[in-house]
């Protein structure tokens, strides 16, 4: 059976209305999975989606297709302000986009990643990586949005210092 669109959509807007007062991107793990398991266990969100699926796969089915594309489009939303971070424009078309981490490669080679700074590792990296694997690409950007993992100056300082030892031009915070 095949869930209804007015039944999903409805889920997905109480979902990110609820991801919106907890401010979602600032949960831990553990927080996130005690609010995965309430929301499974809930009648008005599990009790409806056990309805038109397996039971055992509702909790996958919140979050891989309600909360993830919650995370994918706030972390679009930032994109203007990502690059008055950067102090760029907006480019007008890339050469290649990424994801896991999200960024780009821009016609000039430049290539900028963004996400949460709790995964500033994967991000640096990505950078380094990307802009080291093609002859025309170079390490220029990364742009960390703050989850209250980073926001200490002495944590800061390491997460630049990696930059620059990576040979990344600009490090950006969206606080």
């Amino acid at each position: 059976m095949r869930m209804p669109e007015e039944i999903r959509d409805g889920l997905r807007d109480k979902l990110w209305g609820a991801a919106d007062d907890l401010g979602w991107a600032t949960l831990n793990d553990s927080e996130r999975s005690r609010y995965y398991e309430k929301w499974t266990k809930d009648p008005s969100v599990g009790g409806q989606l056990a309805h038109f699926m397996d039971p055992r796969k509702v909790r996958v089915y919140i979050k891989d297709s309600l909360i993830k594309p919650y995370e994918r489009a706030r972390l679009l939303a930032s994109e203007p302000e990502m690059w008055r971070a950067l102090d760029m424009a907006a480019p007008t078309a890339v050469a290649e986009t990424f994801i896991k981490p999200h960024g780009c490669r821009l016609e000039d080679g430049r290539v900028i990643c963004w996400g949460k700074s709790r995964d500033w590792k994967l991000i640096l990296m990505a950078v380094f990586e990307r802009g080291k694997s093609r002859h025309e690409a170079s390490p220029f950007g990364a742009v960390l949005l703050e989850t209250g993992k980073t926001p200490d100056e002495g944590t800061r300082n390491l997460v630049r210092d990696a930059a620059a030892r990576l040979g990344i031009a600009k490090l950006a915070w969206l606080d």
